[in-house]
């Protein structure tokens, strides 16, 4: 009988684990921290291919095996929430103008450009609509920009059954936090920015004192840090630690140890080990990347990004 339960029992663990969804098995290694997976997260999705923060950027990104696609969010004159990196579309698209002083239609008469600044003219900013429909249950999202937003965006998450897929960050207090969350009955989960330098480190310091408490939740630290911080190190082990995942950039120097350790993705195309083997031994498990393919061909090649 005991053979019997136990059998049943591994049928129905089966069953669920295959029955997960991509994006609820990339959420799963998150929470667990004991997990050894490494989450690549595509920095504005495959802007080198396409126009970054476009739908075709964000379903090429998911296609080449990335974990989550990362948004910055905006607001239109008409109050719709569009995915874009600006608060002008002069850079991006064919057309100029601020985001808040423009209607969703006047925006959608301009195409985006392709990062040799060609006019894709089948390319428009996407609303934050259209990029949760585009990844549900294939990846997670990132939302970078947009917790100014947080009452509207949780409320299309909720619809699409979609809370457990978001991670949403932010460099608010936790105190701010809290009474933010307080207010829904669930939550998208957070990540503090701990972004060091001269100029802010004693408030950072605060809040990151303040998270580790307890006061508000969270389930990762993103940190940036430019090479002027000391002890960068005993940070990143505090916080993993604390039973957090670590999240590093590499997108450029000055958010990765600045001039001196510089561990961004351009150096790694010929140094893989040296750059991405240094933020795996710093305990990274969420790297945001410029170069998903190169990171994540990387990971693959050492055993670090296999969804069982």
């Amino acid at each position: 009988m005991k053979r019997i339960v136990l059998i049943l029992l591994a049928v129905l663990g089966y069953i669920f684990i295959n029955g997960q969804t991509r994006a609820e098995k990339i959420m799963a290694e998150i929470k667990n921290p004991n997990s050894k997976y490494v989450v690549v997260i595509a920095h504005r999705g495959d802007w080198r291919n396409w126009p970054e923060c476009s739908l075709k950027a964000f379903d090429s990104a998911i296609k080449m095996g990335a974990d989550a696609v990362e948004v910055d969010v905006r607001r239109t004159l008409d109050g719709h929430l569009v995915v874009c990196h600006d608060a002008r579309i002069d850079r991006t698209t064919s057309g100029k103008g601020e985001i808040k002083e423009m209607t969703l239609d006047s925006i959608r008469k301009f195409c985006l450009r392709a990062g040799n600044n060609i006019r894709k003219r089948d390319c428009f900013i996407p609303t934050l609509e259209e990029v949760l429909d585009l990844c549900k249950g294939r990846c997670i999202i990132n939302i970078d920009r947009g917790y100014t937003y947080y009452d509207q965006i949780i409320e299309m998450v909720e619809k699409r059954g979609m809370i457990d897929q978001i991670l949403i960050n932010g460099k608010k207090s936790p105190q701010s936090v809290a009474k933010r969350y307080a207010k829904h009955e669930k939550n998208m989960p957070y990540v503090p920015i701990l972004n060091y330098d001269n100029v802010r480190w004693p408030k950072i310091e605060q809040h990151f004192e303040d998270f580790l408490s307890g006061v508000a939740p969270h389930i990762a630290f993103e940190v940036c840090w430019n090479g002027s911080l000391k002890g960068h190190e005993k940070i990143f082990k505090r916080i993993i630690d604390s039973g957090s995942k670590l999240w590093l950039n590499t997108l450029w120097g000055s958010m990765c140890g600045g001039y001196e350790d510089n561990l961004e993705d351009d150096r790694a195309i010929e140094n893989e080990d040296k750059i991405y083997g240094k933020i795996l031994e710093y305990g990274a498990s969420i790297i945001m990347t410029e170069r998903p393919q190169l990171l994540i061909s990387y990971l693959e090649r050492i055993g670090r990004h296999t969804l069982d």
